[in-house]
Formats: structure tokens, sequence, C-alpha cells
């Protein structure tokens, strides 16, 4: 499988292409991959100047670095000395909010591969994401409560969509961690798996997504995505508006033709 590295170096980050696939690695394993330095900036480049512009990527894989984290969120040695002014802070935590948005938003499908702990920031990362698969010592948490805030990266508002109410009111009061078997029965992750495997396994999903047509997957996700956040009848009404939009592209000609012609089909996003 073909390997290229981002056009230019990223300081908190790893990005690659393999095969149609944008890998992109959380990479501060010194420390616990936390949202530190700059991989806020950083991770906004990865998807959306670097993934979103090269027409090869078709999916995005996200992990860390090492075998002990993905990601475990702020880097409390950078903020503990500092005291934000509150109004200040609700300024600037639009720009957080706004780049998780983004990431959940992001047009071509986003997979987590949860290769460690994902605590505070880093899973509220990971539920900014399509699919999340973790390997079997992974464990997951919104502990902020202990430090005296709330999980404020989405943390409150994604956590309760995905699992309920209550599992999700338990896990943020209390502070508890899961391990990667709870939070495969709680909805979290859709798949664990042995560390070794994890990769290689997240790895051939992502490429058996991007080898699908671009536009029907973008707009299948898109749908899903506004249709969680509205009533059933909106829902399907932008349902038949994503349908509509790709109904004559020349993907849905190529996809019949193929399945016609007993052949592989060649897709090309149009």
């Amino acid at each position: 499988m073909n390997t290229n590295t981002a056009p230019t170096p990223l300081d908190t980050l790893l990005y690659e292409v393999r095969g149609n696939v944008a890998v992109i690695t959380l990479n501060r394993p010194e420390r616990m991959n936390t949202l530190g330095g700059s991989m806020k900036p950083d991770l906004a480049r990865a998807f959306f100047e670097f993934a979103r512009n090269d027409q090869r990527v078709r999916a995005v894989l996200v992990t860390g670095a090492g075998e002990r984290a993905f990601c475990a969120g702020a880097d409390i040695k950078e903020r503990a000395d500092g005291q934000p002014v509150g109004t200040d802070y609700f300024v600037a935590q639009k720009a957080t909010h706004d780049l998780f948005r983004n990431i959940e938003e992001f047009e071509k499908p986003v997979i987590a591969a949860i290769n460690g702990v994902a605590l505070g920031g880093g899973l509220e990362i990971a539920l900014c994401c399509d699919i999340r698969w973790a390997a079997s010592g992974a464990r997951f948490g919104l502990p902020e409560i202990k430090l005296g805030v709330i999980p404020a990266a989405g943390g409150t508002q994604r956590l309760p969509r995905l699992i309920g109410e209550a599992r999700a009111k338990e896990l943020i009061l209390t502070a508890d961690l899961i391990d990667a078997e709870t939070a495969l029965r709680y909805g979290i992750v859709s798949r664990v798996l042995p560390q070794a495997e994890l990769m290689p396994a997240a790895l051939e999903l992502a490429q058996r997504i991007a080898e699908h047509p671009p536009l029907a997957v973008r707009f299948a996700k898109r749908a899903i995505n506004r249709g969680m956040q509205a009533d059933l009848d909106s829902g399907l009404e932008y349902e038949r508006y994503a349908a509509a939009m790709i109904i004559d592209s020349d993907d849905r000609k190529e996809g019949m033709r193929a399945f016609v012609e007993k052949r592989k089909p060649v897709f090309t996003g149009r």
C-alpha cells in the first residue's frame, strides 16, 4: 500500500495517506497524547487542509501514538497555573466546539481506533467520529468533575445522545472510568479487538468504506447526522433531499452499469 506523509510537518500529529485513507495519529505519547501544544490547530490543518483537499482520501482514521493512550484529554500541567476569566473562556471555548463539530460533520467518514485511554477531551474527540473501535485494554471516562469543571468540549451533549441520559449522568457525575467491554455494552464503541489487531482491522474497515461511492457515503452520513438531531418527519424529508442530490450522479450510473456487467465499479465522486 502506498503511503504519503503530510505536505508539511505537524508538531503534535503524524499524518499519512495509506491507500484511500488518511491516518491521523495524535503524537504526544510522553504526555498521554493530551490536547496541549498546537494539537487543536494541527487537527484543523490535518482535517480541513490536508484530508479535505486530497482527492485520494475518502476516509479518515484517527488513533493515538503508543499503547497507553488514544488521548487523555486536556494537558493539565499546561493549564494548572492559569486562571481564565469566565467571559473569556466562554468565547474561547466556542473555537473548540467549532473544531469538534466540524470534525463530526466532516464530509468524509471518520473512524477512531482507540488504542488506549480516552479521557475528557480525548473521549469527546472520539464521540465526534462516525465509528469507534477500541483495543481491549482501552478505558473511557469524563473525569472533569474531579477537577472542579465539567466536560465542556461536547461531552455533556454527545454522550447522553449516544448512551442515554442516565448512563451519561452516572459516568459524568461519578467521574468513573469504564473498560472497553463496558463501553461496547453501552454503545460507545462498536467493536473491541486485541491491541495488535486494532490498527490493521480499523484500516481495513476504513479502506472498505473508502471504496464505496464517495457521494453516497457523504450524503448517507449527513442524513444520519441530521436525522439524529430532528424529529422523524424532518429526518425523512432530509433523507429524500439527500437521495435526490445524488440520484443523477455519475457514480450511481457507474454502480448500476458495473452491477449489470458484473465488474468492479470505478467511482469518481461525481
